[in-house]
């Protein structure tokens, strides 16, 4: 009798996946700032949240802080993605700072939405996870009118005055469904809760978050390329556990385990918002030597969004 035919190992390879807009508009701009600035420059935080991006600006000369005053007396500064309190500038003006924002414009749109709805006199929940950068940032924009949520739970414990009026923001990076059941509890104690005209969440999560459900009926395993402290790729990563599929995040191959293959005939593979598609490529590739794999890539979204760099970088650049 013959034997069966040896089953390949197949990769559903999701598109979109990777770098969005946002992270491609600060990747360029501190790029272009290296190239005609030099590399003697600070940004406040990782600019954006990804080992392998943040390792080769390190390389370059680039230097990651925490703190603005570890910033040298009228050095360069530039602001990452994740976007800076009114507290922050303030004390980089102190400073003397040249500063350059390369905040992704979505986030700096939730940003105007708490200043306005803050003089309106509303109170905003916050919809996020505590200690992200971005939430900090929001949060700093209108402390005294603003307060965070990350669960269903959490709204069960808000407490406001008759007659309050409330509305609410998301950070731009949760999953859908989370973001979802925590604004249905929202609504559902807040009947009168406003919110912006425009979902908070930005296109882009949602739509890895999309290819991903989508694809991943089709799947045994899922593989998130991105980095631990990545709010979007853990979110992704989350979708595996929702469907009873395994699923991990890796900041590359060198982090895949064999055991999590055994028996396994297709892996869906995405990354995260801020992942470089090298990291993909290589990935791809490992699994194709080790495995065999074949691939086969799913676009379920076309994307066209593009942000251009900010004018303070072409006036740094002009001035120098």
């Amino acid at each position: 009798m013959p034997s069966p035919p040896v089953k390949v190992m197949k990769i559903l390879l999701a598109n979109p996946r990777g770098f969005c807009a946002g992270v491609n508009m600060a990747i360029d701009c501190l790029d272009e700032v290296v190239r005609t600035l030099g590399a003697d420059i600070y940004v406040y935080h990782e600019i954006v949240h990804n080992r392998h991006v943040v390792d080769r600006f390190t390389r370059q000369g680039v230097t990651f802080i925490d703190e603005i005053g570890e910033v040298p007396q009228g050095a360069i500064l530039l602001y990452s993605a994740h976007g800076v309190s009114p507290e922050i500038r303030e004390q980089a003006r102190a400073r003397n700072l040249r500063t350059i924002d390369a905040t992704c414009p979505l986030v700096t749109k939730v940003h105007l939405e708490a200043v306005k709805y803050a003089r309106a006199g509303y109170h905003i929940v916050l919809i996020g996870h505590e200690g992200h950068d971005e939430v900090i940032g929001t949060m700093g924009e209108v402390p005294q009118s603003i307060t965070l949520v990350e669960t269903p739970d959490d709204v069960g414990r808000l407490e406001f005055s008759d007659g309050a009026k409330i509305a609410y923001l998301t950070q731009t990076t949760l999953s859908v469904e989370e973001a979802g059941q925590v604004i249905g509890r929202l609504e559902e104690r807040f009947p009168h809760i406003e919110h912006p005209p425009k979902e908070d969440i930005c296109y882009a999560t949602t739509n890895r978050q999309h290819a991903v459900r989508e694809l991943i009926p089709q799947a045994d395993l899922l593989i998130v390329l991105g980095s631990q402290n990545s709010s979007n790729s853990r979110r992704l990563c989350e979708i595996g556990s929702i469907f009873g599929k395994p699923g991990h995040l890796v900041d590359g191959p060198d982090e895949l385990q064999p055991a999590w293959f055994d028996g396994v005939e297709t892996v869906l593979i995405t990354a995260g918002a801020s992942a470089p598609q090298v990291v993909v490529q290589e990935t791809v590739d490992y699994l194709r030597g080790k495995y065999g794999a074949i691939l086969e890539e799913v676009t379920t979204r076309k994307e066209h969004v593009t942000f251009p760099l900010p004018k303070e970088l072409r006036v740094l650049a002009s001035g120098r």
